[in-house]
């Protein structure tokens, strides 16, 4: 797509193709009301709250209970992303459906983990699960370290990005700083991942962790040095030092040496 501003996608044009796409679902959806709310109001707004924005009315204008609501919304989701491409190219326009679930369906756990799962195979749920993590913990954390296992690259990726303690643009997630070795088994699952989108992920939550809880960071690598580190390991462990590697850290040198 040509290039422009991120926020500038979220504009007219957007409205009536998300418009069109409930409205071939939903033969009763306001479509032109839809579309002038979001027009009229987006002018001033800057990314996120045009993203909320689009998301509340949503909610406004589909008028039904969250269930039956999200269900429409993922049935315009159209085919799975398979690149290596998250929340920025050409599926940004799936940003309002994640900031749906995240901001009305914490009611919901099941409901909206199915959403999550599907929402993330063509843009990126990582910050739509950071509320149900705070809310239910285990519960979610549960769910994370079975998506670690998925077969799709998009939702082992999930699995590690959506539990970073300290991820760009969203809050942190103070419970990971305090009890970091909850996360763990995660990114154990995901250490030798051969695809490289879910390399970073874990690499820099490898990196959050030795932000706030260097000994317990060390200790994972260590173990995972120990046992089976295939290239893609390796690459994740140089990655996850780089900020110990920049300040010379004799240990994080003697890691990757």
């Amino acid at each position: 797509m040509a290039y422009k501003k991120l926020k500038f996608w979220f504009d007219e044009e957007l409205a009536e193709g998300l418009a069109d796409k409930i409205s071939n679902v939903r033969q009763d959806f306001p479509r032109e009301n839809f579309i002038s709310d979001v027009t009229q109001a987006v002018a001033s707004l800057e990314l996120k709250e045009r993203v909320e924005l689009i998301c509340d009315e949503f909610h406004a204008k589909l008028g039904g209970a969250y269930p039956q609501n999200v269900e429409i919304l993922l049935s315009i989701l159209g085919p799975e992303n398979p690149n290596e491409t998250g929340m920025f190219t050409e599926f940004y326009w799936v940003m309002p459906i994640a900031k749906y679930v995240e901001k009305y369906g914490i009611n919901y756990f099941e409901v909206s983990m199915k959403a999550i799962k599907e929402i993330t195979k063509r843009n990126t749920s990582e910050y739509a699960i950071r509320p149900y993590l705070r809310t239910y913990t285990e519960q979610t954390l549960s769910q994370m370290l079975l998506w670690s296992d998925d077969e799709n690259f998009h939702v082992r990726r999930l699995a590690s990005e959506g539990v970073r303690p300290r991820l760009p643009w969203a809050s942190k997630l103070d419970v990971f700083i305090q009890r970091p070795k909850l996360i763990l088994p995660i990114l154990d699952n995901l250490h030798n991942d051969k695809i490289k989108y879910v390399q970073k992920s874990v690499a820099n939550c490898l990196n959050d962790i030795l932000k706030d809880n260097i000994d317990i960071g060390k200790e994972l690598i260590d173990k995972w040095k120990e046992g089976y580190c295939s290239k893609e390991c390796n690459w994740i462990i140089k990655h996850a030092l780089r900020n110990l590697l920049k300040n010379n850290d004799s240990w994080a040198q003697k890691v990757v040496a």
